[in-house]
């Protein structure tokens, strides 16, 4: 008995992990690994003042600027034949590890930039591929070193921006498929932190990944899956921290369902 229940529940994990795919990790228990994870305040203020590291995320600003148009789609071959390029950025954020005396703008950037450029030679690393989800493991791998840390892109998404209690980096950071959140074609700084992040916040939430009226909104799994991490600093539910930047208003009682999340990679055609 024991042995067949253990058996349905291997089976459960594995059906639900391949349909839900890294939405599975909301609550999988990742940890910092020691990483500093300071809370993001509610009135955030960009600035580079009180941060003893400033790093320097030009490279990958020009990168994107090459590679990334304003829609978001990728041209992952570029990046392939660049991909000298970027592994000397990725160098320098592993050779940049965060620690406590960087401020939490810096601090935010830099994990938003590791999660990015990571997911990014990733699908480099496995071109062609029509889907992250066709990689082994691409959000529980250990790929992403931070010094001598080995974290992965789970990990940095839910034991590191997760817990800084700023719910907008989920529109920052983009898992190479087309239901994501876009890929910004700059890098995000300390210097224009808050506004990046209002920036891709009200473009996806007034993008065609959610349908919203006044009575009725469609919404991106994305508010599904990580339901509670937007009712933070006072926000009673979804509609309520939507509205904040939704077009349309949408009102207190009106009938809310999920879109499909469409998987396939988000690459420029």
């Amino acid at each position: 008995m024991k042995k067949s229940f253990l058996i349905s529940f291997l089976v459960f994990i594995v059906v639900a992990f391949t349909t839900t795919g890294c939405a599975l990790l909301s609550a999988a228990g990742f940890t910092s690994r020691g990483l500093p994870t300071p809370h993001v305040p509610e009135k955030l203020t960009s600035i580079t003042a009180n941060s003893s590291v400033n790093l320097d995320h030009s490279a990958w600003t020009v990168l994107l600027k090459k590679y990334v148009d304003t829609e978001g789609n990728v041209d992952y071959k570029g990046f392939k034949n660049d991909r000298a390029a970027l592994t000397s950025y990725l160098n320098c954020l592993s050779e940049n590890k965060p620690d406590d005396s960087w401020s939490v703008q810096e601090i935010l950037a830099y994990y938003i930039n590791v999660y990015n450029a990571f997911t990014v030679d990733l699908i480099v690393e496995n071109y062609p591929v029509e889907s992250i989800k066709d990689i082994n493991g691409p959000w529980t791998r250990a790929i992403v070193p931070i010094g001598n840390t080995k974290m992965s892109l789970g990990g940095v998404e839910n034991g590191l921006l997760k817990k800084m209690n700023e719910p907008r980096f989920h529109f920052a950071i983009n898992c190479a498929s087309v239901s994501c959140p876009k890929l910004l074609n700059e890098a995000y700084t300390a210097a224009t932190i808050n506004e990046q992040l209002d920036k891709v916040t009200r473009e996806f939430i007034n993008s065609d990944e959610n349908k919203i009226s006044e009575n009725k909104a469609e919404l991106s799994s994305i508010f599904d899956w990580y339901e509670k991490d937007f009712l933070v600093h006072g926000i009673d539910n979804i509609i309520e921290y939507i509205n904040q930047y939704s077009d349309t208003k949408i009102n207190p009682d009106a009938t809310i369902t999920y879109l499909e999340y469409n998987w396939g990679l988000n690459e420029k055609r």
